[in-house]
């Protein structure tokens, strides 16, 4: 696939979650229902798009498309998106496709889901909280685990061609701000967060872009380095020298991996109170006669079918530190 393909394909991609929404949400606001927030970028019949909620469409979207949406292009591209969706939803008022049978059936289906999941989401966030002592005495049981070499934390730009990496470091060096020109330029994932890399010791990168970065200091930027990926230009924003990482460093990184256990214990007590206090029953013969095992035991009357198979993902747990 070629580099043109592949940034078709990525609008397209941009364009098909604006056409079926990122979020669930609406995102324009009629007149009739409510006063638009913000300048209104667009209108669409009785309908404005307001540019709050072209922006609230864009943070929505997932991190490896929103660079697609940071060219003039893109933000053309998907401000004509939205506009389509909601000449649709227009359309489809006249012709009455919300008040049909198939359509209420499958928008109740998404309000118990919603109610569900939101029901879950503040249960779970309410009761699954870890102390500070509990990550303290985690952090004292395992302080062999936070034992590192040197490393160093930096930020990049990676371009196809030398010649693209050299006309940003000239900008750079004219005053241009970094973070902002690897959103617009750089090709890879990091793009979205300015570039950057987080912390990382010796091994954990490629070798030739590894020995520039732990030559530099802090706040220096690299020249033009060439790697079978492409042609970066670096900037090294954190050095620290090897030894044991102190618990405020590692606190949130402890927090992330404690937490998905404790949501799960949560979430397990949560389905065991409900099973035992609410009324229901299971008829065995025909879960049996759709091939399902039986039940251990007769439970009281109601309905057992409320409860997905799985807790809802962490709520704003922070990844640990990408190496």
């Amino acid at each position: 696939m070629t580099g043109r393909n592949v940034t078709r394909a990525a609008a397209a991609a941009v364009c098909m979650m604006a056409l079926f929404g990122c979020s669930g949400k609406k995102e324009t606001e009629t007149a009739k229902d409510s006063k638009p927030t913000g300048p209104v970028l667009a209108e669409v019949g009785s309908t404005s798009i307001t540019v709050d909620a072209f922006k609230k469409e864009m943070e929505n979207l997932p991190p490896y498309l929103k660079p697609m949406t940071e060219t003039a292009d893109g933000k053309k591209e998907m401000l004509e998106t939205m506009i389509i969706r909601e000449l649709i939803i227009q359309e489809a008022a006249k012709e009455g496709i919300e008040n049909t049978p198939a359509v209420k059936e499958k928008l109740e289906e998404l309000k118990k889901r919603l109610v569900v999941e939101a029901f879950l989401k503040k249960k779970v966030e309410e009761q699954a909280k870890i102390s500070d002592e509990e990550l303290k005495k985690f952090y004292e049981q395992n302080k062999d685990k936070f034992k590192t070499g040197d490393q160093v934390k930096a930020s990049h730009i990676i371009v196809k061609t030398e010649k693209e990496a050299k006309d940003l470091l000239a900008q750079i060096k004219a005053g241009g701000n970094f973070e902002e020109l690897a959103k617009k330029n750089s090709t890879d994932g990091a793009a979205s967060k300015g570039g950057d890399l987080g912390w990382f010791s010796k091994g954990s990168m490629i070798p030739e872009f590894e020995k520039v970065a732990f030559a530099m200091k802090e706040g220096d930027i690299s020249g033009v380095v060439k790697t079978k990926f492409g042609y970066h230009v670096i900037k090294l924003t954190g050095k620290r020298a090897a030894g044991a990482r102190s618990f405020e460093d590692v606190k949130d990184q402890i927090k992330a991996s404690l937490l998905p256990n404790k949501q799960q214990e949560v979430f397990q007590k949560l389905k065991d109170d409900l099973k035992k206090s609410g009324k229901f029953t299971i008829k065995e013969d025909v879960l049996k006669g759709l091939g399902g095992a039986p039940s251990e035991a007769k439970k009281p009357e109601g309905d057992a079918k409320v409860l997905p198979a799985q807790p809802p993902a962490p709520a704003g747990a922070k990844p640990a530190e990408k190496k």
